[in-house]
């Protein structure tokens, strides 16, 4: 995916005009109306009644044009009959322009002349029959000289009478004003038509002269319609008087739509250079005039002419850059010799001159010494790319005609626009389609059409087509078309078409519309008529820049007015969108199961719903209907859409004050890239080489003379890289990224906020990485529904979820692996958690949905089967009672007294989710509706939740229940208080893992101090086992496959000892003192769970199998045999986010970096909460590698069995048990073989997820399923890795490490391999020159082994002593005393020096050492030490007590702890 091509500027060169296989275009067309061959050049006023005769030449108007006559001065019965003539011909300059004006009223026009006289030198007033009136006179403005073959110019001049019923010819100008200024008479207005008059033509359909390049890409083949976009009003053939000039290239813009709705933008010029008369036809030159009609003699003085056009294909509008572009070919093409060839310019343009990227918005193109374009990145808008130009559209119709296009666009009329620009017909017909987003135009759309395609006007179907204006002299138009004459700004109807009138509009959005468009056109009339003064030459290009800006700025607010106004009309669709919940029926697509479109109706007001009913009828609303309720491409502009309809208020008079539409810089910067011309090749000894290119007219493209790209790097590092993503649902839309940014800057002010919002990141890193993590996982549906019950949770906890794409993303799964039914659980868990999807979630759901394959609705045979297992278990449970009363019969005495009863098993507590205790072993049952069975892998699963290890086996029992009194899963577990080693459990391990013995398994216990144990201490019938052989038992009953190993009872060497501190199992502990228990150092105290440590990160249990399907095991979880506990993993993971200040040398702590990360989603700087500097943390990682080396061969250590060590191996049972105890409950693996410590960034949930994005939108999402990952993108890697194990989701990165640089493979036979991940709260490496925290001496003074390793020697004043007192004054609640003693001791000289930790954290960690974490509330600790840095305060000082470093961690470092659970191990 990488290695996609960038996006390509120009896609193909083209040159069409008058080919071999060129046919005749008027000849087959319908009869056309005689035009005329000349323009008016001469206009005049005669007074008949005075005997004035029409001039010679002259035509005179007598008659209206539906026949009434006219006078020009018929206000009274003695006024003088005065007629308006004109004169045709090619001897001076057309008219182009005809007006009125009122002596004294108006002000003269410039380049405009009065007609004050009449041809007889009479006063040609008009009201000169009045007296008492004003004197109006004719106006007319010429042509420049000197006059050219295809110069614009008046060709008819007409006069109607409104009174008569007269109206406006169709592509006629009116002058509005009445040439009848009396009081008496009907009005009359003048109307003139504005067109090329030209003759002796021949218009042949275009074709392809030449092309590049000549093969087609594969994404992009080259139209065969192309010539003809070129040539729209054909290739023609024209005879010329001698001398004639040359007109001007004409420039002009079309737009090819594909079948899948991408548009492809053309560009192009028309010119015409001389033709040889040798390739005519006598009937050709007959028709051109070159040849007399009597005596076919040539015609001297005629010239001819062809007509063809240089065009270029892209799929970017960047209509001005191509304009000037192909100005310079065909300049160049005219001029001449040239040193270098025309092909080498265009294959230069279209090779070397990249795609501005953001890193570099701006390219300067140097084409010649004279010529340069600049070309600058596109805005970057949510809304679709588009050519439109919405001020083009406001100056050629004004405010009112647009809205009143828009009632005709939505709703599906027959638009023809046509003018004598070309270039304007593009930009208007594109703002057409644009201006009624989010709908799309589904209809025929050629914003340019050819003559040769001209008969879609006859199509019954409504479209929007534009045309030259020079058709309507060829053709007459057709009847029920609405006609849009941008020349003219006039809007023509048919009696058979008529509009909506905008009062069918909604009144208020449509008020606030013709506000907005009359404020525009009023600021963009000032921007034109601004008077050009002169000006410093310097100041020149900075007034074109800014004029430039601010059309941009008008642009911006005019597209702004009609997304309003269509977010005002379809405001609250989204509640009638109907989802498609049960299986979908074959007319599941159609718009009304997918739209309550009568409900939609009801909830507009009644004035409006013929405009409405109207809407809900097209082809617009219907795919927009479609495109809201299934996956498109169009999601990221309807998320857009969504948002605008919640900031519009529909009710305002005025629009809102925030901005609907957010563009982001275009230029993104000001670096330019500079691209020179065509480097001109070496003459002989270094001279200038001969000029000897010319061009008597565009040549024919030569292939040997188009050069190869000069440097393709540059283009590469210039183009911005483009690769659509594996997957289009992990990637959020850019509203989405703007929302989850704003969010974040809110929540960083408020702690709490600030810790969910990371929280809700870390989940949605894990949903982004749940494709691959499914696609790997051997049971799909297993994996899926351990996803559903993430979101169960999720929303129960309260999880703040910045966008949906978690939502999103199990959608496509199920949908992917067709399971529709989970889908819609999934919109629902939604809508409970009171999130309305957004258009593109709402649109993956449907797909899913509509795409699976459902269950089939009748009973098949598993429904059966599970009946019938229903009722074989009911049965049973019936039974039961009787069997019992049986054996109760059959136990009597015979003298008739009853036996003891048996005990019967504890009541068990509720510790799932679901409801139930996992120690039931006995089979649930099944609910009939339901086609799902339980899970076997569900039901052999260890029985574990986050946080907890999983303890060791117990000895497996031949009869009778378990011994214990509470057999709850509280007391399923090991003892995590105290010490961080134990790399086989604790904490700090994954959730899997199980640990070695601790002291919740009792092993000084004899199996009579349990209750209902034999009198002689032995194990009898009924002897209970400890808590640790019930864990190991209940797992035994849950894994039928898998035996668990025996672990024996400890000798009672020391049971008179265990017995006096350690209560029994069946009486309740005896409650100590917080001294008591503090000064014990050496003693361990019970396990209780703490209700305090519970965090939303850690408490989630994802080995819950309560739903029907099981979660998938951790693969980092090692099988339930017997050598988990003893043999360590392949390799074993430890990871510490704990970083040193690099300003003041402070260990900052996990939940204090968090506390220091930005809002910013680019920002890897956290603020350190002692000096304020910003660092960046690092991961702190060490792998330890336990695979064994090859051994020669030999006699070796026999393996152990894979179901375990027997009640009678006993020497294997010693070895289990004599393993030296840690703090954590946990033994010390054997030394491994290779240790490996790497260091990478440690980032914010923020910036990790935008940089995974990337890397999948880049990459893929397989790349996630690679060893590759590790070593490419290792700080991915490792975060994810991190957030991953602090909140016990599942994942396969840690097995990645397996196949990576950190674990080089031996040359031995592969074993299975496993990865333990263990989290550490502290540094991961000792400092020799620091003396060691106080945790570490008192784990020192109890004798047990510290995990960094080597510590210098402690100071004198850090005895055992000093830290009895320390914890005394903490148990005793006298924590300022602990303080001020740490305040207070003396550093010894010589001493190493203090290690660089707060007060706060020295005490913290001491008394989870000594206490235990399970017995250490921490929430509780840091009021209590906050209550005692107040009393402290007033007597040292606040500034005194923050530079010794003893304040407490701040409220959103707290709030981050209590939120993602503080790590395991210190």
């Amino acid at each position: 995916m990488s290695d996609e091509k960038p996006p390509q500027l120009v896609d193909y060169f083209v040159v069409a005009g008058l080919a071999e296989a060129s046919r005749a275009l008027e000849e087959e067309q319908q009869p056309r109306p005689a035009r005329p061959g000349e323009p008016i050049t001469d206009v005049a006023v005669i007074i008949r009644s005075q005997g004035e005769e029409v001039p010679q030449g002259f035509t005179c108007i007598e008659t209206s044009t539906s026949g009434h006559p006219v006078d020009l001065n018929a206000g009274l019965l003695n006024n003088p009959q005065m007629f308006l003539c004109y004169k045709r011909g090619r001897d001076k300059p057309p008219l182009i322009e005809l007006g009125v004006h009122y002596e004294g009223k108006d002000r003269p026009k410039p380049g405009y002349q009065i007609l004050d006289t009449t041809p007889y030198s009479r006063s040609a007033n008009l009201a000169s029959g009045s007296p008492g009136h004003q004197r109006t006179f004719l106006t007319f403005r010429r042509a420049a000289e000197p006059p050219g073959h295809h110069t614009l110019g008046v060709t008819d001049i007409c006069l109607v009478m409104p009174s008569k019923g007269e109206s406006t010819p169709h592509t006629f100008c009116r002058v509005d004003k009445n040439l009848n200024t009396s009081m008496w008479g009907p009005a009359l207005f003048l109307c003139y038509k504005i067109a090329v008059a030209k003759d002796n033509t021949l218009v042949y359909e275009a074709g392809l002269l030449s092309r590049y390049p000549e093969q087609d890409s594969e994404s992009f083949p080259l139209p065969e319609s192309v010539p003809v976009f070129c040539l729209p009003m054909g290739a023609t053939i024209e005879s010329w008087p001698v001398g004639t000039k040359y007109p001007l290239p004409v420039f002009s813009t079309f737009v090819l739509t594909g079948a899948s709705g991408d548009k492809v933008y053309g560009a192009a010029i028309q010119f015409h250079e001389a033709f040889p008369r040798e390739r005519l036809s006598e009937a050709q030159a007959l028709r051109l005039g070159l040849l007399s009609v009597v005596d076919r003699r040539p015609v001297p003085g005629r010239s001819l002419h062809t007509r063809k056009s240089i065009c270029v294909l892209s799929h970017w509008p960047f209509f001005e850059v191509f304009r000037k572009f192909l100005m310079f070919i065909y300049r160049y093409s005219i001029s001449g010799p040239h040193v270098l060839p025309l092909e080498t310019h265009i294959s230069h343009f279209m090779h070397n001159v990249p795609f501005p990227s953001p890193q570099r918005p701006r390219i300067l193109v140097q084409m010649s010494p004279y010529d340069s374009l600049l070309l600058c990145r596109p805005v970057s808008s949510p809304l679709p790319l588009s050519g439109a130009s919405f001020l083009t559209l406001l100056q050629n119709l004004g405010p009112d005609n647009a809205v009143a296009l828009l009632v005709a666009v939505l709703t599906e009329q027959k638009l023809l626009i046509h003018s004598l620009r070309p270039d304007v017909l593009t930009s208007v017909g594109e703002a057409l389609v644009a201006m009624i987003f989010p709908l799309r135009w589904q209809c025929p759309y050629i914003p340019l059409c050819p003559l040769a395609l001209a008969d879609v006007l006859c199509a019954p179907v409504p479209f929007i087509v534009g045309i030259h204006s020079s058709y309507f002299d060829l053709y007459e138009p057709p009847r029920d078309v609405i006609f849009v004459d941008l020349d003219t700004n006039t809007i023509f109807q048919s009696e058979e078409r008529k509009l909506l009138s905008p009062r069918a509009l909604p009144r208020r959005p449509c008020k606030v519309l013709l506000a907005s468009l009359h404020s525009l056109s009023q600021q963009l009339d000032e921007l034109l008529s601004a008077p050009g003064e002169e000006e410093p030459p310097e100041l020149v290009l900075s007034d074109a820049e800014a004029a430039g800006a601010r059309r941009a700025q008008l642009e911006l607010e005019a597209r702004a007015a009609f997304l309003r106004f269509m977010a005002c009309a379809l405001r609250g669709y989204r509640s009638f969108l109907r989802p498609i919940a049960p299986a979908p029926a074959p007319a599941g697509r159609d718009a009304g199961s997918l739209f309550a479109l009568q409900g939609f109706l009801r909830s507009r007001e009644r004035a409006y719903q013929r405009f409405y009913g109207q809407l809900l009828r097209t082809q617009l609303f219907t795919q927009f209907i479609e495109d809201c309720s299934f996956a498109s491409d169009r999601e990221p502009c309807l998320e857009f859409f969504d948002t605008c309809v919640d900031k519009v208020q529909v009710d305002l008079e005025k629009p809102e004050d925030t901005p609907l539409m957010e563009l982001d810089d275009p230029r993104g910067g000001e670096h330019t890239v500079f691209i020179t011309p065509p480097e001109q090749p070496a003459g002989p000894d270094g001279a200038e080489p001969p000029a000897r290119y010319r061009y008597d007219g565009f040549p024919t493209l030569r292939p040997e003379l188009l050069e190869p790209p000069r440097d393709p790097l540059l283009a590469q590092l210039c183009q911005a890289r483009s690769s659509a993503p594996s997957s289009p649902a992990p990637r959020r839309t850019k509203q989405e990224m703007k929302v989850a940014q704003r969010v974040a800057q809110k929540s960083s002010a408020v702690p709490e906020l600030w810790a969910r919002c990371l929280l809700g990141h870390c989940y949605g890193l894990w949903f982004l990485y749940l494709p691959a993590h499914v696609r790997a996982a051997p049971a799909k549906l297993r994996a899926l529904q351990l996803a559903y019950d993430v979101l169960r949770k999720m929303e129960q906890h309260k999880v703040v979820l910045p966008d949906e794409v978690c939502y999103r993303i199990l959608m496509q799964l199920c949908g992917q692996y067709g399971e529709p039914v989970l889908s819609v659980r999934v919109l629902l868990e939604m809508k409970r958690a009171g999130i309305v999807p957004n258009t593109v979630t709402y649109g993956y759901y449907n797909k899913a949905v509509l795409e699976s394959k459902w269950p089939a609705g009748t009973q098949g045979g598993r429904l059966r089967w599970a009946k019938l297992r229903n009722v074989v278990l009911g049965a049973a449970q019936f039974r039961q009672p009787l069997r019992q009363r049986q054996r109760r019969g059959a136990n009597r005495d015979p003298r008739g007294e009853r036996a003891p009863p048996a005990p019967r098993p504890p009541l068990q507590r509720q510790t799932t989710w679901a409801g139930r205790s996992l120690r039931d072993a006995a089979p649930r049952l099944v609910k009939s509706g339901s086609l799902s069975f339980p899970a076997e892998g569900a039901a052999r699963e260890s029985p574990r939740f986050l946080g907890t290890p999983t303890p060791p086996p117990p000895p497996p029992q031949p009869r009778g229940p378990p011994g214990s009194t509470d057999g709850s899963l509280s007391d399923i577990g090991t003892d995590d208080s105290g010490g961080d080693e134990g790399p086989a459990g604790g904490p700090g391990g994954s959730p899997g893992d199980v640990p070695g013995d601790g002291p919740r398994g009792s092993p000084g216990r004899s199996p009579g101090d349990a209750p209902g144990g034999s009198p002689g201490g032995g194990p009898g019938p009924g002897a209970a086992t400890p808590r640790r052989g019930l864990a190991a038992k209940l797992q035994q009953l849950l894994s039928p496959g898998k035996r668990p190993p025996a672990r024996p009872a400890e000798p009672p060497r020391d049971l008179g000892a265990r017995r006096g501190s350690e209560p029994r199992e069946a009486e309740p502990p005896s409650r100590r003192s917080p001294a008591e228990s503090l000064l014990r150092p050496r003693e361990r105290p019970e396990s209780t769970a703490s209700e305090s440590s519970v965090s939303l990160g850690s408490e989630l249990d994802l080995s819950d199998a309560s739903g029907g399907s099981g979660g998938t095991p951790k693969p980092t979880e090692p099988p339930a045999d017997g050598a988990a506990g003893t043999e360590p993993p392949a390799l074993e993971v430890l990871l510490s986010s704990c970083s040193r200040c690099p300003g003041c040398a402070a260990l900052v702590f996990d939940e204090e970096l968090m506390a220091g990360w930005t809002s910013d989603d680019s920002n890897l700087n956290t603020c350190c909460p002692f000096c304020s500097r910003s660092f960046v943390p690092f991961l702190s990682i060490e792998i330890r590698d336990f695979r064994r080396a090859p051994s020669p061969p030999g006699p070796g250590p026999v393996p152990p069995s894979p179901q375990g060590p027997v009640l009678s191996d006993r020497r294997r049972c010693l070895e289990l048990d004599g393993t030296p105890e840690l703090c954590n409950g946990c033994a010390e693996p054997p030394a491994p073989g290779r240790r490996e410590r790497v260091a990478f960034a440690y980032v914010s949930p923020l910036v990790l997820r935008k940089e995974l994005e990337s890397l999948l939108e880049n990459e893929g999402a397989e790349l996630l399923a690679r060893p590759e990952l590790v070593d490419s993108h290792p700080i991915i890697f490792w975060n994810l890795v991190w957030y991953f194990q602090r909140l016990a989701l599942p994942s396969n990165l840690p097995l990645l490490l397996l196949g990576s640089q950190h674990a080089p493979r031996r040359p031995q036979p592969p074993e299975p391999g496993r990865v333990r991940v263990r989290l550490l709260w502290d540094v991961l490496s000792a400092d020799p020159e620091s003396c060691p925290p106080l945790y570490v001496l008192w784990r020192m003074h109890s004798n047990v082994p510290p995990r960094l390793q080597p510590w210098a020697p402690p100071a004198p004043p850090l005895s055992l002593p000093l830290l009895e007192a320390l914890l005394a004054h903490v148990g005793l609640n006298e924590v300022h005393k602990a303080i001020a003693l740490l305040l207070e001791t003396p550093t010894a000289p010589g001493a190493p020096r203090a290690p660089h930790r707060s007060i706060y954290r020295e005490l913290l960690f001491l008394t989870l050492a000594a206490l235990g974490r399970e017995h250490t509330d921490i929430a509780a600790f840091d009021r209590r030490y906050r209550a005692a840095l107040g009393r402290l305060s007033g007597a040292l000082g606040r500034d005194e007590l923050r530079r010794r470093r003893a304040q407490p961690p701040s409220a959103k470092a707290s709030d981050c702890r209590r939120t993602f659970g503080a790590p395991p191990e210190c």
